[in-house]
């Protein structure tokens, strides 16, 4: 219920509507290219604090047995940060900046613990279902408000609103209550494994620094696990950059507005079972294959792209990245919760985080170079092939089982 709840801040505020009410209402005034790169800037400096706090938070949380506490604290932070959205107004751009940093500060880092809690709550074969689940409820939940939320800001007069702003204030309201309310049953009900020993706080803090800088010496012991991160790094890399490119990419070449939030809609509730049924092949026909299949989707659907030309076939691709895009995130999360030893999930989930972070600056730079020195958004998109390519063959050299038992000796020892 965790992805449920978290997932609307992605969809409703950074995906579809906060987007478009920083330029037109926040950003009043201040021009178009300038509310764009303030835009991006905004989006830099979240993705940088919490990859800056996040191995540091994982190592605390591991010695002090307190992923759901971690948890809790984000979801609240994100969601109280959402519902302070509705107080942003005309030329607001900077209350609106901060809000969304600390929103998506509460997002990604909650879901570094988040996901450290998969080795506390599955067994290694029940994990890929496990994961796939997670991903599947996320894309129904997200879907669901998003839904709700286009409507209210379609139909704001039926909904007994003043303005279509005003509406729009009000969506924010409901993801941040709605990011609570759904919390609870995680910070209720899911128990973690407690540390062998007790740490104060004072010592877990210098302790996670220690452990911090081990992280970096130790990933050597663990070969298949560094294989599977620079493989990551790759085909994620791939992953995001369609996230985050898709809308003004579609923009570019000539989709409107509505249309885009449609495809969002569809590749959501498209997510829902398709992910269901990834994780449960993931089972029968191994983790590894199947993401296999969901990589070489990806490079069909990058393919596609280029020779796209209107809003039915800006449908289709949304469907495919439907199919796809959370049964690769589901199945790639399970494997790393594999590979890594159970008893420092949370630092090496925070490693996973930071590193990547730092990584996903290539998809968008590459898209930009190539788009810019050729003229042609197209040929932008089609470069992100290599991405998926190269991700696939470091694949192949990884060998989970053998990984697997290197976890497990961390665990015994």
């Amino acid at each position: 219920m965790y992805d449920w709840a978290n997932s609307a801040f992605v969809t409703t505020i950074i995906a579809a509507v906060m987007p478009v009410y920083y330029d037109k209402v926040a950003g009043k005034g201040l021009g178009e290219n300038v509310t764009t790169v303030y835009w991006a800037n905004t989006q830099s400096i979240a993705a940088l604090i919490v990859a800056i706090l996040s191995p540091i938070l994982g190592a605390i949380a591991d010695y002090t047995g307190s992923k759901v506490k971690f948890v809790s604290f984000f979801a609240i932070l994100g969601s109280i940060a959402s519902m302070l959205a509705a107080l942003i107004g005309e030329g607001d751009w900077l209350l609106a900046s901060v809000l969304v940093i600390l929103g998506t500060i509460g997002f990604a880092a909650g879901n570094t613990f988040y996901d450290a809690l998969l080795v506390d709550v599955a067994s290694p074969a029940e994990r890929d279902k496990v994961s796939a689940q997670g991903y599947a409820w996320g894309y129904l939940g997200g879907g669901l408000l998003l839904g709700i939320n286009v409507a209210m800001i379609q139909a704001w007069d039926t909904f007994g609103f003043s303005s279509s702003e005003s509406a729009t204030r009000m969506v924010f309201l409901t993801v941040g209550v709605w990011w609570l309310l759904f919390a609870i049953p995680l910070v209720r009900h899911v128990k973690e494994r407690k540390p062998a020993s007790s740490t104060s706080a004072g010592q877990a803090v210098k302790q996670a620094f220690t452990r911090l800088a081990q992280t970096f010496r130790r990933i050597k012991r663990y070969p298949e696990l560094l294989k599977y991160m620079i493989a990551y790094w790759f085909f994620n890399d791939g992953i995001n950059t369609v996230i985050v490119m898709a809308t003004a990419y579609g923009s570019s070449i000539g989709i409107e507005m509505g249309s885009l939030i449609t495809a969002l809609l569809i590749t959501q509730l498209v997510g829902f079972p398709s992910t269901l049924l990834f994780g449960r092949y993931a089972s029968k026909l191994g983790a590894k294959k199947v993401l296999y299949i969901t990589l070489a989707l990806y490079i069909v659907i990058v393919t596609l792209g280029f020779f796209m030309e209107n809003a039915a076939h800006f449908f289709i691709l949304a469907t495919l990245v439907g199919l796809v895009q959370g049964g690769s995130q589901a199945i790639a999360r399970s494997i790393y919760a594999d590979l890594v030893p159970p008893v420092r999930a949370a630092e090496f989930f925070g490693f996973l985080t930071i590193s990547s972070k730092f990584s996903s600056v290539a998809g968008p730079f590459v898209f930009a170079l190539v788009a810019g020195n050729t003229d042609s958004s197209r040929i932008g998109i089609l470069s992100l092939i290599g991405f998926f390519v190269v991700g696939i063959v470091l694949l192949r050299f990884v060998n989970l089982s053998k990984g697997k038992q290197e976890a497990l000796a961390e665990e015994s020892v």
